[in-house]
C-alpha cells in the first residue's frame, strides 16, 4: 500500500510527517512510502536521506493513488475529496475549527483519524502528538520570552551589584505549561505557576516551580484536561491572579480546552498593572487567546497603567513549527506507531475494537465517528436550515 508524505503548504509550517528514522519504520511495516520533493528540507532532512531509509521521492503526490495520507497541519477541503474513496489519513485535524474539512472527509468515504483525538491513556503515549508538540511549545515560548525581557533571568552577584532573578508566572501547567516552567527554571528564574486542577500542584513543585493557589472551584475534565469555568468563577480567578500578574516580569499563558476557544485568564488591565518593559507571552493565541487583545503572529506593545512605559505581549504562531528538526522527529514517531496499530502483513486495516483507533478515528464509512465533531455538524446544517426559512 502506497503511504503518502506531503510538503506542508500552510505558511510557516515547518515540520514534516515523516523523518527518515520513521521512514524506516514505516516502510519496515510492509508500506511503500512515497516523500513529496521538499517535504523535509525546513526540517533539516535531504530528499536523499529519504531515499537511503528506503522511501521513494516524488516531484509531486497525486493524491488518488495514495492508499495513506500522513500530514501535519488540518487538511483543506479540496485535498480531501481529492483522495480515493476508503483511503485513510493520519495527522492533526482541528476538527472543532475545520468543519468543511470534516465533512468533505466524511463525503469522500475517508477513514481520516485525528492525532489530537488519541486517547490520553498509557498505552498511547508513543502516539500522544498533542504532549509531544506542546512540549517543544513550552520550550519554545520561554526562549522567547527571554530575547524580548530587558533583563537577565539568573541571579548575578558582581562587583557592581547584585542582579535579582526574573519573576516569571506561568498560568496552565499541562504538558506545555510544565515544560515552560522548567525551562524558566533552568535559565536561573523565579518561577510561580498556577491551574485550576488541584492535582498540578506537586507537578509543578516537581519541576522547581511554586504552585500558587486560588480560592476557586477546582475544574479537571476527564483524561486530566482542564475543563472550562463557570462565568463567574472566571471572573473570580481574573481577580485573584491580578496581583500575582502585576510581580511578574515574565508572564506565559498555555491555557486550553480542547474543542473549544482559549479561557481568557488575563484582561488588558491586568496586563497594563505590570512594569514597564515585562513580556507576557501567550501560547493559545491560535485558539483566541488566555490573554485580552492577543493577536497571533505579533507583538504587541500595551502601554502601562502609569504611562512609563509597555508591555510586550507575543501572540505566538507555530511555536513548534519554529523547532522544526525536534518537533518533526517527535511528531512522525507518533504518526509511525498509531499506523504501526493499523498495518497488518502490509494492509492498513484498521481495528476499532482497539480502544485507541477507535478514539482517534473523526471520520468512517461515509460517517463522523467522533461524536462532539457530529453534533458540530449538525447544528451547522440546522442553522443554515433555520437561516434559509
Amino acid at each position: 500500500m502506497k503511504l503518502g508524505i506531503p510538503r506542508e503548504h500552510r505558511e510557516g509550517e515547518r515540520r514534516v510527517a515523516a523523518t527518515p528514522e520513521s521512514v524506516k519504520q514505516l516502510a519496515g511495516l510492509g508500506l511503500e512510502v512515497l516523500i513529496e520533493a521538499g517535504a523535509g528540507e525546513a526540517a533539516g532532512h535531504a530528499d536523499d536521506e529519504y531515499r537511503q531509509a528506503g522511501a521513494a521521492v516524488v516531484p509531486l503526490l497525486v493524491a488518488k493513488e495514495l492508499d495513506v495520507l500522513a500530514h501535519v497541519r488540518p487538511l483543506d477541503p479540496h485535498s480531501a475529496l481529492s483522495l480515493k474513496p476508503g483511503a485513510v489519513t493520519v495527522g492533526l485535524a482541528s476538527p472543532a475549527s475545520e468543519l468543511d474539512t470534516v465533512q468533505a472527509l466524511a463525503d469522500g468515504r475517508i477513514t481520516s483519524f485525528a492525532m489530537e483525538l488519541v486517547p490520553r491513556i498509557s498505552r498511547a503515549q508513543s502516539m500522544d502528538a498533542l504532549s509531544s508538540q506542546a512540549l517543544v511549545a513550552g520550550y519554545r515560548c520561554v526562549l522567547e520570552a527571554a530575547i524580548r525581557l530587558p533583563h537577565f533571568f539568573p541571579l548575578y552577584m558582581t562587583a557592581a551589584g547584585t542582579v535579582p532573578p526574573a519573576r516569571v508566572l506561568v498560568l496552565g501547567a499541562g504538558v506545555a505549561g510544565l515544560q515552560a516552567i522548567g525551562t524558566a527554571k533552568r535559565l536561573g528564574a523565579r518561577v510561580f505557576a498556577n491551574d485550576i486542577r488541584p492535582a498540578s500542584a506537586d507537578e509543578v513543585a516537581s519541576m522547581g516551580g511554586t504552585f500558587i493557589r486560588l480560592d476557586l472551584e477546582t475544574a479537571e475534565a476527564a483524561g486530566g484536561y482542564a475543563r472550562q469555568l463557570s462565568s463567574d468563577a472566571g471572573t473570580r480567578q481574573r481577580q485573584l491572579l491580578a496581583p500575582h500578574v502585576a510581580q511578574s516580569d515574565v508572564l506565559i499563558t498555555t491555557a486550553a480546552v480542547p474543542g473549544r476557544p482559549a479561557p481568557l485568564l488575563v484582561t488588558r488591565e491586568m496586563v497594563q498593572g505590570m512594569r514597564p518593559g515585562s513580556v507576557v507571552v501567550d501560547l493559545a493565541a491560535e485558539s483566541g487567546g488566555n490573554v485580552e487583545g492577543v493577536v497571533a503572529g505579533a507583538d504587541i506593545a500595551v502601554p502601562t497603567a502609569d504611562g512609563a512605559g509597555h508591555v510586550s505581549l507575543v501572540g505566538l504562531e507555530d511555536p513548534a513549527s519554529a523547532m522544526a528538526a525536534d518537533a518533526s522527529r517527535l511528531y512522525a514517531k507518533n504518526v509511525a506507531n498509531l499506523l504501526a496499530l493499523m498495518v497488518r502483513d502490509g494492509t492498513v486495516a484498521p481495528d476499532f475494537g482497539d480502544e485507541v483507533l477507535a478514539g482517534a478515528c473523526l471520520t468512517h464509512d461515509g460517517g463522523v465517528r467522533h461524536q462532539p465533531t457530529a453534533e458540530l455538524l449538525a447544528q451547522r446544517i440546522h442553522a443554515r436550515q433555520e437561516g434559509a426559512l
